[in-house]
């Protein structure tokens, strides 16, 4: 379901998430950020930006979703866990899980799970449906995260993030084989200009920052670790597409049709992480061993070459 404002000449000027948090009842300047991040308002076809200005008698289509229920059902579910204490845990993340619910996904995720294990005892400051969530990784990217289990704990490592002191270690096999044995894709990433559910490179989208390197390569394919600066939707998997070179398997950014489209997911695991522990501020370090799938990839990789 769609709706139309349309501002006046008295509005021009104004930024697009305080009018729209100005004409819609019950709609926060936080929520309306939400709502234009996530590609639902749009002008002329245009997907706008939280800080577009209006100009003044111009046409805001908003897509609206219907609302659906916050209830987080606790769910048990088989958890990897890494490590535990009163402020954190760290999940090794199973390839298929979604982190948190979302339509389409309202069971079955990570925050299902953690509800059922942790039960009241996560961070609140992500919401009702993102409890105790830092950072995500996608549905069918393997490895690690960490969960804080309190306010304290979140904002604590929600700023580390932001000062780019977490470190996340990746590794991933990609199409083709790369020239240069390391490297740094600096490209800025934004919402895809023509399909919302995309991420893109594009002139005006985010900071986002990637090293590389390589750890073999094989007959047409190249086995590589992956460390991000930034942390921005699909970072690695739209970098890796950006510069020719795709994850296998993956739907979105891949090739359509290859040896390793059965996977019906990027082959990417999250292997390590690093952080400064919130309470003690104690260097944490943390590793995950490559799942089942990813080690059967390299050693099919392996028999080819």
């Amino acid at each position: 379901m769609n709706k139309q404002i349309i501002s006046r000449p008295e509005d021009k000027g104004k930024r697009l998430d305080t009018f729209l948090a100005e004409q819609c009842e019950d709609l926060t300047r936080n929520m309306a950020q939400i709502m234009i991040e996530s590609g639902r308002v749009t002008s002329n076809e245009k997907v706008l930006k939280k800080n577009y200005k209006l100009s003044g008698n111009e046409v805001i289509d908003i897509e609206v979703v219907e609302p659906q229920s916050t209830e987080i059902v606790p769910e048990n579910l088989p958890l990897d866990i890494v490590y535990e204490d009163a402020d954190i845990i760290v999940i090794n993340k199973k390839r298929g899980m979604v982190v948190h619910p979302a339509v389409g996904n309202w069971t079955g995720t990570l925050v299902n799970a953690l509800m059922y294990h942790c039960g009241d005892r996560l961070s609140g400051i992500n919401g009702e449906i993102r409890p105790g969530i830092v950072h995500r990784i996608d549905k069918d990217t393997s490895g690690l995260l960490v969960v804080a289990k309190n306010d304290f704990a979140h904002q604590h490592l929600a700023d580390q993030i932001a000062r780019h002191e977490v470190k996340r270690d990746y590794e991933a096999v990609l199409y083709g084989i790369l020239r240069e044995n390391s490297g740094t894709i600096n490209q800025p990433i934004g919402r895809h200009k023509t399909d919302r559910k995309k991420m893109a490179v594009i002139a005006d989208g985010k900071p986002a920052i990637t090293h590389y390197n390589v750890l073999k390569r094989y007959t047409g394919y190249t086995h590589t670790a992956f460390a991000l600066e930034t942390g921005r939707t699909h970072q690695i998997r739209v970098h890796a597409a950006f510069i020719g070179h795709p994850i296998i398997g993956d739907p979105v950014y891949g090739v359509k049709k290859d040896r390793f489209t059965y996977l019906n997911g990027q082959c990417l695991h999250a292997n390590h992480l690093t952080l400064m522990h919130p309470r003690t501020n104690i260097i944490m370090e943390f590793d995950a061993s490559r799942p089942d799938y990813f080690e059967s990839v390299i050693a099919k990789l392996e028999s080819m070459s």
